[in-house]
């Protein structure tokens, strides 16, 4: 009996010291952008990515989206040549799920008059974690 009351103590100090020193770990992020404009027929898409070791934030959103958003921007306008961008970032966590976003906004954007998509090479371009 003076075992077992030891072992339960041992075993309830054990999820209580667990519990506490558990930390938000990082998860990898898939992530792919779009880019179009009014005044040009072509929506430049890049392929889906992988950001490795991205913490989202306790609302579940991506810290930073903003600069991931620039880097496609500044990719079209400085590599492609192309201005007047306006370009958006998704992500999950989930690679099937993001995939069918992908594939809903591909089908949307291909069904509109006059518009082409073209995709953006990951040799060419990829997302980078910003430097903290």
């Amino acid at each position: 009996m003076k075992y077992m009351r030891m072992f339960l103590m041992a075993v309830v100090a054990f999820t209580l010291c667990s519990a506490f020193t558990m930390k938000d770990k990082e998860k990898p992020v898939y992530v792919f952008g779009i880019a179009a404009s009014f005044t040009d027929t072509i929506v430049y898409y890049t392929e889906i990515q992988l950001l490795d070791s991205v913490l989202l934030d306790k609302d579940g959103f991506l810290p930073d989206r903003e600069v991931y958003s620039y880097q496609l921007k500044n990719h079209i306008e400085y590599d492609l040549k192309k201005s007047n961008y306006t370009c958006m970032i998704y992500f999950s966590e989930n690679k099937t799920k993001l995939g069918k976003e992908a594939d809903k906004l591909k089908t949307r954007y291909g069904k509109g008059q006059g518009l082409s998509l073209q995709a953006i090479e990951p040799s060419t371009f990829t997302f980078k974690k910003p430097e903290e």
